[in-house]
This record gives structure tokens, sequence and C-alpha cells, in this order.
């Protein structure tokens, strides 16, 4: 696999380990959000959708890695 071929492929893992923290952490935001009655939970929005994308990201390139090294074994 070339170089350019592989830093589109190492792009799209980034991509969709971006969005599947943010699907991850769209599952059932309304009721985070609005945990207490009187008044919405903000650590939702600044705290938890920063985490999850940070992790779907580190997740998704993680995997690339590991799978780029074991075709490179070959």
């Amino acid at each position: 696999m070339g170089q350019r071929t592989q830093a589109a492929v190492g792009c799209l893992a980034m991509a969709l380990g971006w969005g599947a923290g943010l699907a991850v952490w769209a599952v059932d935001v309304r009721a985070r959000l609005w945990r207490f009655e009187r008044s919405p939970d903000w650590s939702v929005l600044y705290a938890e959708l920063p985490l999850a994308l940070l992790g779907g990201t580190a997740g998704g390139l993680a995997l690339w890695a590991g799978l780029s090294h074991l075709s490179r074994s070959r």
C-alpha cells in the first residue's frame, strides 16, 4: 500500500472514529442534558462531547495503526 493510500485510510479511520464517538454520545443525550428538572446539565456539552469525540478519534486511529502494522508484517 502506498503512502497516499495509507494517509487516506488514516484520515478515513479518524473521521469514522469521530462519527462513532458522536453517535455514542448522542444516545439519550436529551435525558442526560435535562437530568434535573429545574435546570440543564451543561457538562454534557462542554465535558462529555469533547471526550466522546476524542475517544472515538483515538479508537479509530488505534484500529488503523494496528491493521496497518499487521498488513506490513505479512
